[in-house]
């Protein structure tokens, strides 16, 4: 287990999700926890639930801090020390072992209260969790392998530095691409389609996998319907005002539709940017390994860029050696 220091940050998430989808009432108010793991140089984020206002107020303020000393959760700490009962530690658990981020609906927290006859643990939400030991002094533990997934490097001295925008407080920052290469197969990235007119999804037709340092996406029935993204999203804060460039080899088999990269940027409210979205196709049929590559701008107001591989109809598709860059001086969209 890896003891982390709680670092609450001042940004909520947005409204709707960086690909322009609706989201659920929750997503729009989570805030931003970072859990810093000081001795690894390392951190990683938790998105906890903005409501609980008395809970997440407590973040950040040493234990027995006079100001909130008469708090709920101060009371339940004293009437537990009374009882003989100390919270030895919070340790933050996934609901699995391939939750793509840690947030309030894929945590929950462990709090283990300490007796005379032993430890028992007592399941609570991440929010509680985190406000219990905050007010406890306990310490907050992450499993060594959530954290060896999840967690980015902190090379400097400031732990929010791969999360906040420079000199931009408050601000978040781009995510890096992940997991271009897909050596740790399809994490980061997500498989999406396109809907019927009664509003069922078309992307059950297709499937992905990844293998040998490539992602592959394909159709799985003879006549698809829709068609179907194999895609990453990360912020567009870094690349406002200029372009980006997706590049990659692609393999096409059996191509009977329209098949190649895509790439896209995302307007503030969540709209796609239709003007400022493109894809490489590949030719009918099938080929071998061939470089693709396209260039799309992004607006002042962007954010979110949407990259990967489309496929609409039957055949098989496959990328590797994926790149995410700022495009060079004069590259054509």
């Amino acid at each position: 287990m890896t003891t982390v220091r709680i670092v609450p940050v001042r940004h909520i998430r947005p409204r709707r999700a960086p690909d322009g989808s609706d989201m659920p009432d929750w997503w729009s108010h989570q805030r931003l926890i970072v859990l810093a793991d000081d001795a690894g140089h390392r951190a990683v984020p938790l998105w906890v639930i903005a409501g609980h206002k008395g809970l997440l107020g407590r973040l950040g303020r040493p234990a027995g801090d006079a100001e909130a000393a008469s708090g709920l959760l101060e009371t339940a700490v004293r009437l537990l020390g009374t009882a003989g009962t100390e919270v030895s530690a919070v340790d933050i658990e996934p609901a699995s072992d391939d939750v793509p981020e840690l947030r309030s609906d894929t945590v929950t927290a462990r709090v283990g209260l300490a007796t005379a006859a032993g430890t028992r643990p007592v399941t609570v939400s991440a929010e509680y969790g985190l406000a219990l030991a905050a007010v406890a002094g306990a310490p907050v533990r992450v499993a060594d392998a959530v954290m060896d997934r999840l967690a980015v490097p902190v090379p400097g001295e400031d732990i929010l530095a791969p999360f906040l925008s420079p000199g931009r407080p408050g601000q978040p920052r781009r995510f890096e691409p992940r997991n271009m290469a897909f050596t740790d197969g399809l994490n980061y990235w997500e498989l999406a389609g396109s809907f019927f007119g009664d509003g069922q999804p078309a992307g059950q037709d297709y499937s992905c996998t990844a293998a040998d340092r490539s992602a592959v996406l394909a159709a799985t029935v003879p006549e698809p319907a829709g068609s179907a993204v194999l895609v990453q999203t990360i912020a567009a804060e870094d690349y406002r005002d200029t372009g980006v460039t997706f590049r990659g080899q692609l393999r096409a088999t059996g191509i009977a539709g329209q098949a190649g990269l895509h790439l896209a940027a995302v307007a503030p409210f969540g709209a796609l940017l239709r003007e400022h979205s493109g894809s490489s196709l590949t030719a009918p049929g099938s080929s071998d390994w061939t470089w693709h590559e396209v260039t799309v701008p992004v607006p002042g107001e962007g954010t979110g860029i949407r990259f990967g591989i489309s496929l609409a109809g039957h055949g098989r598709i496959e990328l590797r050696g994926a790149e995410l860059t700022l495009a060079r001086p004069g590259t054509q969209e």
